[in-house]
């Protein structure tokens, strides 16, 4: 009797457990716990840091030593097309150094080629620096940096206020118009991992406004788009904040040791829409526990 009850006790138990977790049915990739760029001594470091997401997810940094701006790109392989957003700063030498990655990817899928589509999340210069090394390149596709070319690449219905698409092949990615810091700011939502790239309207240090009421609008779309979407990582592309909440690196910092993790949250997303909200017709300067609202 007493072997019959623990037997049934156990399969009552077994079926009150919950599906083992499956990560949210997203494709699960790494990040670092810092990126170390910049410094000390300029002469030990390599103008590029590369990181390995997952096989099909790459991102680039590139160093302070090279230009203080320390952008991020990133480069999403489909099965058919890989998509690469923005092009970094200054002297930048991207299309070298994402030759160099496509080449590896290449390698370790046994294959020849791949078309590369260029993208921005803006046209500011920090993000289109290294355009003219992809210009002519074979295989090469360059969005237009103009709204009725992105538009149109991207078959955004209504701008600012439709949502676009890419089909890489195997993997759709989502393009929202968000302008505000730029005209043609965009994020682009990544299906296969939930990740959402944001570009300069929302990463760890100081969002220039330069369109206050577009923005504030921007961001209450990007609160409605992710609505009932997993959204594992929100990632920008520069990195500004310190590891101590509320404190940003000086404007032109070049070596940043103790830097807040690149990765956000969607709960600061829905922090940064309170606080626009909040701030409605009379936009000031403030500093959240990981970014600065900075209208100019």
């Amino acid at each position: 009797m007493t072997k019959l009850f623990c037997g049934l006790a156990f399969a009552l138990l077994a079926l009150a457990q919950a599906p083992q977790p499956d990560g949210g049915g997203v494709r699960a990739g790494v990040l670092p716990a810092k990126w170390i760029t910049g410094g000390p001594n300029c002469i030990d470091v390599p103008e590029w840091r590369g990181h390995r997401y997952n096989d099909d997810f790459y991102i680039l940094r590139e160093s302070g030593c090279t230009n203080y701006e320390k952008p991020f790109l990133y480069l999403l392989f489909g099965n058919d097309r890989v998509l690469l957003e923005d092009t970094g700063a200054g002297k930048s030498d991207a299309a070298k150094v994402v030759g160099e990655v496509i080449a590896k990817w290449l390698a370790l899928k046994g294959r020849t080629s791949i078309p590369l589509i260029v993208a921005h999340s803006h046209a500011h210069g920090d993000h289109v620096a290294g355009d003219a090394g992809f210009k002519g390149l074979p295989n090469v596709t360059m969005v237009p940096l103009t709204v009725p070319g992105t538009q149109e690449f991207f078959a955004i219905d209504k701008w600012p206020d439709g949502v676009g698409k890419i089909d890489l092949g195997g993997r759709v990615i989502d393009v929202i118009p968000i302008p505000g810091h730029d005209l043609l700011s965009i994020a682009l939502y990544d299906r296969q991992t939930g990740v959402l790239l944001t570009g300069d309207s929302l990463y760890p240090g100081r969002l220039y406004i330069r369109d206050f009421p577009a923005f504030a609008r921007s961001t209450a779309r990007l609160v409605e788009f992710t609505r009932g979407k997993i959204v594992t990582h929100i990632l920008g592309t520069h990195i500004e904040q310190t590891a101590t909440p509320y404190l940003d690196y000086p404007v032109g910092t070049k070596y940043q040791p103790d830097e807040h993790q690149l990765a956000l949250s969607r709960g600061t997303l829905l922090e940064l829409h309170e606080a626009l909200d909040a701030m409605r017709d009379k936009p000031v300067r403030m500093a959240l526990r990981d970014l600065t609202i900075w209208p100019r």
